[in-house]
Formats: structure tokens, sequence, C-alpha cells
């Protein structure tokens, strides 16, 4: 089957044509012809298939026909990344026709997306919380609806937005098409295929599983290890684009920093960026910018880039649903892929699991002069560079191992990001915690200290916490830091009880006289 035997309008072909399509993917080919003559559809699909395209061709189709400016077509999508990425294929295809699309989601200002609402637009493609947003406040008229799409339906339900699709559902006419497209299949879902959907046509494509065209592989390690044999397989393997999924966002904010350190052009992609920074990460991604993408699993909805030849699991994603999304990140639109997956002891269960899922056992690699033994580094700390190794190397630093230094503005203090010179939460050199509420004094000329001179070290080499007091009279510390505190509070109770007696003195020869 050709694009042409689909009968699409000359100006959808335009797009097809400018966009690098050939010839339909099987989920395309089984797809739009039944979209095309007002079926109901239940896709299941694994990603990189081409499904976006399956239901943004035919409802372009339709709207070619029939009133512009009103909405007529409703795509919900779990996550921005991939809201954005449907609302851009629209674009693409339709750009030759006067249909226009608008994205609807959150973490960015509600202003464009009015005065696109109220300058009419046919498609609208929408995360369910801003959307439920916008109809709660009256600034979106859905009565107009012909097709609705739920895309990623699976991950929706994952993400507890269920409740949130059954509210928009009901502000829709009953009257209309729905497609429902899905990588799996969990009972939520059928039930509310079962639900919404009239004689729908079932469309999968293969089993429910990665690409044929992708290859797994396993890489038991201990957690501790994971940073430097994930150094050591990127130095010894050649690739294109890499994108490496953990489980958390601290962890992936982290780990994009050590590989940059490395000289990787890497950055994180994670839920609290904002959503300019997450679309410039996901731009620079597809352009070439950057080589390397950390991302969480729901922030790497979305990601539609065809250059990815490894997909690497540095950490085992918590189910089997979650493997699949990741994976079909690579091997897209029959590409080879390759995927990586790093394992401990307690990954066992999961990796039975998605060996049932294949049909077959995962290899399992080690790689030749890697010290499995070594000594082990916290997956979720950021690497010391510049001031931070000069002054942070007995662990004295706290923050999960972030670099002081780089917050520094102005003379603030680098340990706590006070103003004043404040030093809060540094270790003295007997491994105690010194909290620095005693170094809050400017001294008599008004300069605060820099970031550098509160990094000085003792002369057994480890961090002191230097404070901003006064430097007239100071006397040099000793090596034992807590001793000098004990001198310290020494003199000061003596003081103080001269001062008492002192006093008492004086009241008794007030009495007297």
């Amino acid at each position: 089957m050709s694009f042409e035997s689909l009968s699409l309008d000359a100006r959808i072909m335009a797009g097809v044509r400018e966009a690098g399509f050939t010839t339909p993917t099987p989920i395309q080919e089984q797809s739009i012809p039944i979209i095309l003559n007002g079926g109901d559809v239940m896709g299941l699909a694994q990603t990189g298939t081409g499904k976006t395209a399956a239901f943004i061709l035919p409802i372009l189709q339709r709207l070619t026909e029939g009133p512009l400016r009103k909405t007529r077509a409703l795509v919900v999508a779990p996550t921005r990344e991939l809201a954005e990425q449907i609302h851009e294929t629209a674009v693409m295809l339709g750009k030759k026709t006067k249909i226009r699309s608008t994205s609807i989601y959150g973490g960015v200002g509600k202003g464009p997306q009015l005065r696109a609402m109220r300058d009419g637009t046919e498609i609208i493609v929408a995360c369910p919380g801003r959307l439920l947003d916008h109809i709660n406040e009256g600034n979106v008229d859905l009565s107009n609806v012909e097709v609705l799409v739920l895309d990623e339906a699976d991950r929706m339900c994952d993400m507890g937005f269920l409740p949130d699709i059954r509210r928009i559902i009901k502000k829709l006419p009953k009257q209309r098409q729905n497609l429902f497209f899905s990588a799996t299949m969990p009972k939520e879902i059928r039930t509310l295929a079962d639900e919404f959907l009239t004689k729908p046509k079932t469309v999968q494509i293969g089993m429910i599983a990665p690409a044929k065209t992708v290859s797994h592989a396993l890489f038991p390690v201990a957690d501790g290890q994971k940073n430097r044999l994930l150094f050591e397989i990127m130095d010894r393997t050649e690739t294109d684009r890499v994108l490496i999924f953990t489980r958390t966002k601290r962890r992936a904010r982290f780990l994009a920093q050590r590989l940059e350190g490395k000289g990787y052009n890497a950055i994180a992609l994670q839920g609290n960026m904002a959503q300019n920074r997450r679309q410039q990460a996901i731009n620079g991604f597809k352009s070439g910018e950057y080589d390397v993408l950390v991302a969480t699993d729901i922030a790497a909805r979305g990601i539609d880039v065809a250059e990815i030849s490894h997909v690497i699991n540095f950490d085992m994603p918590d189910t089997v649903d979650a493997y699949t999304h990741r994976i079909g990140r690579t091997g897209r639109a029959h590409a080879n892929g390759e995927a990586y997956t790093f394992t401990t002891a307690n990954d066992e269960p999961m990796i039975r699991q998605i060996e049932r899922l294949l049909k077959s056992r995962i290899e399992r690699r080690k790689l030749d002069d890697f010290e499995y033994s070594g000594p082990a580094d916290n997956p979720s700390r950021a690497p010391k560079t510049g001031a931070s190794q000069a002054n942070g190397q007995n662990g004295g630093q706290r923050g999960g191992g972030r670099n002081p230094s780089s917050r520094n503005s102005g003379g603030r203090n680098s340990s706590s990001r006070n103003s004043g010179g404040r030093n809060a939460n540094r270790r003295n050199s007997n491994g105690n915690k010194s909290n620095g509420n005693s170094s809050n004094h400017r001294n008599q000329s008004s300069n605060t200290s820099s970031g550098s001179t509160e990094n000085s070290r003792s002369e057994n080499g480890s961090t002191q916490a230097n404070s901003n007091v006064s430097n007239q009279n100071r006397k040099p510390k000793s090596k034992n830091s807590s001793s000098n505190k004990e001198e310290t509070f020494g003199k000061k109770s003596r003081y103080d009880a001269l001062r008492r007696q002192r006093r008492k003195a004086l009241k008794k020869t007030n009495h007297k006289d």
C-alpha cells in the first residue's frame, strides 16, 4: 500500500511528502482506512511504529471538509512532551491546509493557549489537568468535537488520569468517533474501551513488546558501581544518540552533570525542570546539540528521535510496561538498536517478567578488565569539580556532593546559599557536624568573605568551616577544632563568673551607701 492509495487530500499529501513519508507503516496501513470510514479503533502497537500519523492523517482529511475555527478534534496525551510532539506532527502534515492545531498543557502560561482558542482551532492536543482547568473556567468549547483520541492510554492509566479522562469525556458530544492507542492493554484500559468505544476494530501490530530490531543485554552490577560501569561502556562503545533512564529526578540531574564533566554533550530531562527548559533539552537532543539525554520515565514520553542507537536503563524500570516504553525509543522505524539494563540482585523478579514478555532469555554481559569490586560510588551525587575538589575531598560537604562554588553570587557563602557569610552545616575536622551560627558576625570593615576563603583547609588537610568573624585579636586554630571549642567555652564561663561577682560586689556597695 502507498499513501497515494489512501485518497488523501492533495494538500495533506504535500505535507506527507515534505515529511519524508514514503510508505505507510503497518499500524498506519491498517488503521487509516478504518478511521477514514468513521469507525472506532483500539490500536495496540509499541512506540516508534508511526501511530501518531495513523490518527493525525485521517483527522486532517476529515477536517478539510466542514466548518473551520471550531474545535472538532481532541487528542489527550499523558505528558507535555508527547502532547507537543503530536501537535508538531499535526502542524507538519497539515501545513498546506488551513487547519490549526493548539497544544494545551501545564507548566506554561495560559495566555497563548487562551488566544489560540479564542482565534479558533480545529485540533486541540492536551494534557488532562490543564484541559480540565480550561473547561472549569469556561475557556474552551468542546461541543463540536467529532473525534476523540486517547494516545498512550496505558500510561495515562499508570499516572492516575482515568478519573480526569472520564470527566473530560462527559463534556463531549455523545455522537463522536473514538480512537484509543496504547502500547499495552491493562485491565483498566480494556474496561474504558468497552465503556466508550462503539463496535471498535482492534488493530494489533505484532506482540505487545519491544521491536524485534532491538537487541537486549543485562549488566549485573552493584548499585555503587553503576557510575563507573556507565562511563566504561560509554568510552568503549560506538554510539549515535544515547538515552539513559533513571528512576529519580535527582539521579537524572546528577548523572547528566557527571557525564558533562566527562566531556559528553549531556543534558537531563526530568519533571522538576520548567517547561521551556524541558523543551530546550528535547529540541537539543533531536538536533544533535546533545548526544546524551538522561531522563525519567514520565519526562521522556514524547521523545521521537530516529537516531537513538542505545537505550541504557541505569535503573531497572518498575513495570514490564515501563520497560516496553523505554526500549521503544530505539529501534524505531525498523532501525537497529541496543538496550542495556544495569541490574542488581533485587531486580531478578522483574527480569523474569521481562524475559517472559520477550519469550527468551536476555544475555548477561560483563565488561572485560572492569573492576567490579572497586570503590563504591553514590549514583545520586554530583561530581566534584574545581573548587569543590580542592575543598571537599574528605566528604565534608552536604547536599549530595553539589558543587558549592556554582551557586556563589556576590560574595555569597558557598556552603549555605545565604547572604551575610553564613556558614551552615559544614563538618569539622573530627567528623562532627559544626553549626555555624557563631560565624554570622561580620568583620569590622563590613566585608563578607568569599566562598574561596571559607573553603580553606587546616594543617591536617581536613575541611574547616572558616567563618566571617572579625580577624582582630583572632588566634590561629589548632588541629583539633573540638578542643578549640572547649577552650573558648571555658574562657567564656570564667569571664561570665567574674562579671557576676563584680555585679554582686557593686550591689553590696550600693546597699551600704
